[in-house]
């Protein structure tokens, strides 16, 4: 009996120090979580706070075509905000709202993401007033298709459950930082949701902010991040633990013209290790349009140099 009044009392402390570290972060980062609203097109999801000056981080598909967008925070504070840009590929969107904002949710870096670690999801479907659910990392560099029929590397899979409008709130470390745009939830499956990764999140807003747009060079592969043999590390000549393994090339592509082949794990580009989807998404960018890209290329039978010239992706 006296063991199981310790164990009980055991489970309580740390159900209380998992309900402690999951409303501080909620407390950290729900004030900078609005809900967006397409002006005179209806539809809205959610989005959150990323600057002082107003750059607000969405879906694609929350804002749609919507040229300007409504704003509202936790506090009913409702401010008119203009999308600087969108990347359907990505499914993420960048707004700046009218007005300057106190609270703000740190980007995190998603590289240090580790399988059963806490995801929040935090999202403001129903009004004013942000909803919560809590689970954990459940696969991390999962690949899912966007709207536009093309697949979204980086894509972390966690069972913190979507509500209906959560689509573009920021899902939380307990530490209190985002690591991904939330995106979809497949129906059916057994609450799995997905949300896009901060690192190319913040890839993509970086590339929204100076052109406008997201350019990118495509080599026609879709691939998830991988653990790398400490052999294949060697004979490669790189010093990282994982690596990305190709789950599909596509046909007449320029990763097919050079021999890559699905199942190739790609360990660096150039001589730069590739650690994860995200270095591989941010590595092929439009410098490397039409520039021949030298992938270290690990396969059962060695390694190899394979002589890529990826092209200009276009929609």
């Amino acid at each position: 009996m006296a063991f199981a009044a310790e164990k009980l009392q055991s489970d309580d402390a740390l159900l209380d120090t998992y309900s402690a570290t999951v409303a501080d972060a909620v407390d950290r980062i729900g004030p900078a979580v609005c809900r967006i609203e397409r002006i005179g097109a209806g539809g809205h999801g959610s989005g959150f706070v990323i600057s002082q000056d107003g750059l607000v981080v969405t879906n694609f598909h929350v804002v749609g075509d919507a040229r300007a967008v409504r704003v509202t925070m936790p506090d009913g504070a409702s401010r008119e905000g203009h999308v600087l840009g969108r990347d359907p590929d990505t499914d993420i969107a960048l707004v700046r709202a009218d007005g300057s904002f106190a609270d703000v949710a740190p980007l995190g870096d998603s590289k240090r993401l580790r399988r059963g670690q806490i995801a929040i999801a935090i999202g403001n479907p129903l009004g004013f007033e942000w909803t919560v659910t809590a689970g954990v990392v459940s696969a991390l560099g999962r690949s899912m298709r966007a709207s536009t029929g093309r697949l979204i590397d980086d894509v972390i899979q966690t069972d913190a459950a979507l509500n209906p409008g959560n689509s573009g709130g920021p899902l939380v470390s307990s530490a209190g930082e985002v690591i991904g745009v939330n995106t979809a939830m497949i129906h059916g499956a057994q609450g799995i949701a997905f949300a896009v990764a901060s690192n190319t999140a913040n890839f993509v807003i970086s590339e929204i902010i100076r052109f406008g747009r997201v350019r990118r060079a495509f080599i026609g592969v879709s691939a998830d991040t991988t653990n790398l043999p400490r052999r294949a590390a060697l004979l490669s000549q790189v010093t990282t633990n994982t690596a990305v393994r190709l789950r599909s090339v596509e046909k007449n592509g320029p990763a097919a013209k050079a021999g890559l082949k699905e199942g190739d794990i790609i360990a660096a580009i150039d001589g730069r290790p590739v650690t994860g989807v995200d270095d591989l998404v941010r590595m092929l960018d439009a410098e490397r349009i039409g520039r021949e890209t030298l992938c270290t290329v690990v396969r059962r039978t060695g390694v190899s140099q394979v002589a890529v010239t990826p092209v200009a992706r276009t929609n």
